[in-house]
């Protein structure tokens, strides 16, 4: 069974996840605050972290940051009744793969895990533009797509993560020399060159609307 950690103080609602989650073929461990919860992620491995941010003793943002810090990048979606964009945007900058504002269906919720759970595909699709994984190769209607090495490394990093954005920290690494301006600049090249909409999300990075 693939196995989930979730940080939640909410014993209504926790109770009530890990019997659905449960019934859709998930190993899900409680965790009602984030000391528990990072006990739990250094003695075990998970598929997916679930991660409320308002809880006791150590809180749902802080830790994502802690755990980030020490390289593990397990895929992360915080779920939470804030939505302010102070809120969104620290979960994002922790290292958050998603975002679920409470109260949310638990149909959605499924979905949303089973996508960041499911195996990675050989080949990766946007509309009319793929990256194969393997060979790090671009193509745009099956045709190869040829652009300097930053701007692929960019848009590449843009695709993978789709929908969600990409931290700023992470752009700045795919430059030989990393700047606010240089990245700037690179993103308004990569516009050009692609036939998407690439937005900027305050305090985060971008990303592919």
């Amino acid at each position: 069974m693939t196995k989930l950690l979730l940080l939640e103080d909410d014993p209504n609602l926790s109770k009530t996840l890990v019997k659905y989650l449960s019934k859709h073929g998930y190993d899900v461990d409680w965790a009602k605050h984030g000391e528990e919860a990072l006990d739990f992620a250094y003695e075990h491995s998970y598929a997916l972290y679930l991660f409320d941010i308002n809880v006791p003793l150590l809180n749902g943002v802080d830790l994502l940051a802690s755990l980030r810090e020490a390289e593990d990048f397990t895929p992360t979606i915080i779920i939470s009744a804030q939505i302010d964009i102070d809120s969104v945007t620290k979960g994002f900058v922790a290292g958050a793969d998603d975002y679920v504002k409470k109260p949310f269906d638990p149909e959605e919720l499924l979905v949303r895990i089973k996508a960041k759970t499911a195996v990675l595909k050989d080949t990766l699709t946007l509309r009319d533009y793929a990256l194969d994984r393997h060979t790090q190769t671009l193509s745009y209607k099956g045709e190869p797509l040829y652009m300097g090495e930053v701007q692929k490394n960019i848009f590449m990093q843009l695709l993978v993560n789709y929908p969600n954005p990409v931290i700023k920290d992470v752009l700045l690494d795919c430059l030989e020399k990393p700047t606010d301006l240089a990245l700037r600049v690179n993103m308004a090249k990569l516009k050009k060159n692609i036939k998407l909409d690439i937005s900027s999300v305050r305090g985060v990075g971008y990303k592919i609307i």
